[in-house]
């Protein structure tokens, strides 16, 4: 079986013709009618069956939500969500396996009130409100199941509950037979308005599903996130042409179709199948599963099951075989031996059910990757794949089946057709299909060892470099005071200052020898201005440089005779008696400032004080090439006159160093280009500061500034999230999501950029406006969006950690990163199966990260798939023997 497509808008309107059968049924018979007189609470217990029956229902709906609208699909779109699709019906495969065990399980254990429990599961199925008539065709094969189980009890309750379930399959078939002859009415007449009708009655169930599932939500839960359309390519590179050695059926010659049957051989279907084929003199190739075939030896020697029978009758009557894996995995994750296993294990079967299998080879689902096309050309194998799908697989409707394949074939005029001999509705379809395409004069054509030509790739666009700030060096000076000589101690100023430093040369790059600290007693007076005279002004700073100043500690302010405030910071040895001799003045400060040759200079002062006014320069549409020509000389102050420091911040940090440092992470990078102004950090910084505390941070460009902003430029994250990555305290969430929650929508105008209301020193308001956006690249507003991610996920919003992964990978498919990151948050929210589809993602675009295979390890074993698990941790410890996660690996081999 492979990628396959539905045409749910013709399906489903059959789903809801005569539905009102089930509704119409009368109340089922009390418990005392089906079984034994016995008290309720006596019955086996079904809940898993029951569960069950409902994971079987979501996976159908979910293939409805799916393939919907299939027309206003793109060609991408329609694959994605076939891939999905069959990965949601093979689950469901499985699903239904288990169930009919356990109805098998129920209806031998001889128990008097079996038939009560049984009794209890079809009321669930005949009248539960929650369901809709369409719904109910999803348990059709289980009922047939159900009922042979029943049918092989000869007691009076077995009988009444036989017939029970005879009424119920009826009613399905009912809806078919109705569905078909409304088919005839609405084309025979042309009748438009019945046409109408029908559609909203279906339009309600699918509006009814969508509420339920979106599309991508379930194309993402099955590892697809489909990527932002890409520019055309040229013309010239539109030319299509088969890759080598595979066959689509695309060079057959005009109406010339092949049959083709995936995941045989069935015990009952495939015989009624050549039944059919043979009314019309046509060939066939049968894909056989190697499981259904029998099994291998340890010795690796074939041991034929009762299914074989069903294949080696199909060669003695001229229909040809062909491998399709052994379990019907999806190959293109596999590798190594177990990749070779599935195509060489059932190859050995074949060649057990007769030697002259033919050397036909088709992948599960059309998942295929180098090194499986390479172990085919090893096994001499050819790889066969199809133009024209049935999705007989998840359409329960014949005569849809059989309308979308005559559809297609219109459409391609030739080719190959992909059919499944293990349904019943296959077998309703076929006679229809064939009956026409004869009509039609196309010849029906064997497996005659000739290649097809093949469908290239698409070539990928060429980005643009982004621009850059363009600094020459980087400069800092970092000053933190907790233990003043004759003034109230603070508690978090040194940590603050540290936090600052290694953020500078952690994340932007500043060098250590040109980043200048000073913490408590050594941030004297003459030390401070030392530093600003002796490393900075004399120090060798460039007309190119920016420089960074970070003062914590105390601040004052003081009314000069003339009534005007000044501002002065307090450095370790003042003494309030001498505090307008020992203290620095924003006077002073402003000095240096203008003495210094860099082209941009930030001040940002954890202190809170009064006295300087301050001046914004405007911004422009052409931002980083005339933001190199401005000197600019800012100050970032905590808060103003009279108000106190918050010393209460999260992580031993005030709480305007902790929204800083927050800020400087990547959410004071308001207009998400990747560069962090001075005024985009003031904008985002004053307003949430002010929103959990009494301060009112100020902002603004000391007197001589030319209007130039001090650019931080945000590295991309390159961290893989895993269970050692390190997320906020509640302490520090609670605060952010404070900040977050208060911040007042920005004032916009137009196009214009947002607009926020920040404090200057003098106390009035002032509205700062955050620049344009600098143009960006695909590649960087991926990485952006992973940024973003990462710090949502920080904080334990894995709704919004999602939505920022799913955005990289549409930006950047091919996103190693972003796909292992998706695939965590999936893992936190203990949705370990989707979590696992996305650590293989990013195996596949990045093999050799060792921490997606630890990551796929952890998901696999919470899935209870022990052997994969430790094939992943295995892995991880030949790729990082000696990584941080290697103990952790190796104690869970020895748990496993």
């Amino acid at each position: 079986m492979s990628v396959k497509r539905i045409g749910v808008s013709a399906l489903v309107v059959a789903l809801l013709i005569g539905g009102v059968l089930f509704t119409q049924r009368k109340p089922p018979a009390p418990p005392g009618a089906t079984a034994a007189a016995l008290p309720a609470s006596t019955a086996p217990d079904t809940t898993a069956i029951r569960a069950g029956l409902g994971e079987v229902l979501a996976a159908y709906r979910k293939i409805i939500v799916l393939l919907a609208d299939e027309k206003t699909l793109s060609g991408s779109e329609l694959a994605a969500a076939n891939q999905a699709g069959q990965g949601l019906f093979h689950d469901n495969l499985a699903r239904i396996a288990g169930l009919e065990d356990a109805f098998d399980a129920l209806t031998a254990s001889r128990d008097p009130a079996r038939f009560e429990a049984i009794g209890r599961l079809l009321d669930y199925i005949e009248s539960d409100p929650a369901l809709y008539d369409a719904d109910r065709l999803a348990f059709r094969e289980l009922l047939q199941t159900l009922q042979a189980d029943v049918a092989r009890d000869a007691s009076l309750p077995a009988i009444k509950m036989h017939k029970r379930i005879s009424e119920d399959l009826d009613a399905l078939a009912e809806i078919e037979h109705n569905y078909e002859k409304e088919i005839r009415r609405i084309f025979g007449r042309f009748d438009q308005r019945a046409i109408e009708l029908k559609r909203e009655r279906w339009d309600d169930y699918v509006a009814h599903l969508k509420k339920l599932y979106s599309r991508e939500q379930i194309l993402k839960d099955y590892g697809v996130v489909l990527p932002y359309p890409a520019p055309k390519a040229p013309p010239a590179d539109e030319t299509t042409k088969d890759e080598q050695g595979e066959i689509f059926g695309r060079g057959l010659p005009k109406k010339v179709v092949a049959l083709t049957f995936d995941d045989g051989p069935h015990k009952l279907y495939t015989d009624e199948i050549v039944a059919i084929l043979q009314q019309y003199n046509a060939p066939a190739v049968f894909f056989n599963v190697g499981r259904n075939l029998g099994t291998l030896g340890p010795d690796g020697s074939p041991k034929l099951g009762p299914r074989a029978a069903v294949s080696r009758k199909l060669m003695a009557e001229g229909y040809v075989l062909g491998n399709h894996s052994f379990t019907h995995a999806q190959l293109s994750k596999q590798t190594g031996d177990s990749l070779k296993a599935e195509i060489f294990n059932t190859d050995a079967l074949l060649k057990a059910v007769n030697p002259e299998r033919s050397p036909l080879f088709r992948f599960p689902y059309g998942a295929r990757n180098g090194e499986g096309l390479h172990a085919l050309e090893t096994a001499h194998l050819r790889s066969v794949m199809w133009n024209i799908d049935s999705l007989d697989w998840a359409d329960p409707v014949p005569s849809s089946i059989a309308d979308r394949v005559l559809r297609t074939v219109d459409k391609e005029g030739r080719g190959i057709i992909l059919f499944h001999d293990i349904h019943e509705r296959t077998v309703k379809a076929l006679p229809a299909i064939l009956d026409r395409l004869s009509a039609e004069g196309y010849r029906f054509a064997g497996w005659d060892g000739s290649g097809f030509s093949l469908a290239k790739g698409n070539a990928v666009p060429v980005e643009k470099a982004a621009a850059s700030p363009g600094y020459g060096e980087s400069w800092a000076i970092v000053v933190g005071i907790d233990d003043y000589a004759k003034r109230p101690k603070l508690h978090y100023a040194a940590r603050d200052a540290e936090a600052v430093r290694r953020s500078l040369i952690e994340k932007f790059g500043f060098k250590p020898e040109r980043v200048f600290g000073l913490s408590n007693g050594e941030a004297t007076r003459t030390n401070i201005l030392a530093l600003f005279h002796d490393k900075l002004a004399h120090g060798g700073v460039g007309k190119n440089d920016r420089v960074f100043v970070f003062f914590a500690g105390h601040g004052a302010t003081r009314k000069l005779s003339s009534g005007r405030d000044l501002g002065y910071i307090v450095p370790a040895d003042s003494d309030p008696a001498q505090f307008a001799t020992d203290a620095i003045p924003m006077t002073e400060i402003q000095n240096i400032a203008e003495s210094l040759d860099a082209k941009h200079v930030l001040f940002v002062m954890d202190a809170c004080y009064s006295g300087l006014g301050l001046t914004r320069g405007g911004g422009s549409g052409g931002f980083l090439r005339d933001n190199a020509k401005r000197i600019g000389r800012q100050m970032l102050t905590a808060g103003g006159a009279e108000q106190l420091v918050s010393d209460g911040g999260p992580n031993g940090h005030s709480v305007f160093t902790w929204t800083l440092l927050q800020g400087l992470a990547g959410k004071g990078d308001l207009n998400g280009d990747g560069l962090i102004t001075a005024t985009e950090l003031a904008a985002y910084v004053a307003p949430a500061v002010s929103a959990v505390s009494q301060q009112t941070p100020a902002f603004g460009s000391l007197p001589g500034s030319e209007g130039g902003d001090f650019i931080f430029e945000l590295a991309g994250e390159s961290e893989f999230l895993g269970a050692q990555t390190a997320q906020l305290s509640n302490e520090a969430i609670a605060l952010n999501s404070k900040q977050e929650a208060a911040r007042a929508p920005v004032e916009t105008s137009g196009k214009a950029a947002p607009v926020v209301v920040v404090k200057d020193l003098q106390g009035g308001e002032q509205k700062i406006v955050t620049p344009a956006a600098v143009p960006t690249s695909q590649r960087q507003l991926a990485q952006r969006a992973n940024d973003r991610g990462l710090q949502l996920y920080k904080e334990k919003q894995y709704a919004a950690a999602e939505a920022q992964f799913t955005e990289a990978l549409k930006l950047r498919p091919d996103f190693a990163l972003a796909a292992n990151n998706l695939g965590f948050v999936y893992y936190k929210q203990e949705k370990y199966p989707e979590a696992a589809r996305w650590f293989e993602n990013a195996i596949k675009m990045d093999p050799s990260r060792a921490i997606a295979y630890l990551n796929l390890g952890d998901a696999r074993a919470r899935s209870s798939e022990g052997e994969k698990a430790k094939k992943a941790y295995q892995t991880y410890l030949e790729l990082a023997p000696g990584g941080s996660g290697a103990g952790y690996a190796k104690q869970q081999l020895e748990r496993l």
